[in-house]
């Protein structure tokens, strides 16, 4: 069936549509991004490199350490994260490999009624 210049353009605007409709969403998450990375540049945080050892000397204890991942092959070595309060530290074997602030969750979309 021969698309019309009609359905053509209705094809057209309806993909316009959707994408400008994205827009403010992808530029709003690209602002929260570069938000929590100026906030993390402030921060006192474990820095990439320190041992478990001297990231506990320094900040405390954890409120949590979570189990490790990985470590089931050489390529694979174990990932550790520990949650401290604001923040969360990861390490590979036992050396930080970065520090990321906590964001609160984003609240789920609402339900649209038919």
């Amino acid at each position: 069936m021969p698309m019309t210049a009609r359905t053509a353009l209705s094809t057209l605007l309806a993909a316009a549509a959707i994408a400008l409709a994205a827009a403010p969403a992808a530029h709003a998450e690209k602002f929260s991004i570069k938000q929590k990375v100026q906030q993390e540049h402030g921060m006192d945080l474990p820095k990439r490199g320190m041992t478990m050892a001297e990231v506990e000397k320094r900040y405390g204890a954890p409120l949590k350490k979570l189990p490790s991942a990985g470590g089931d092959a050489p390529k694979h070595p174990p990932i550790n994260r520990w949650d401290y309060p604001g923040y969360t530290v990861y390490f590979e074997r036992d050396r930080v490999i970065h520090s990321v602030v906590d964001t609160p969750a984003s609240p789920a979309p609402a339900a649209s009624s038919p």
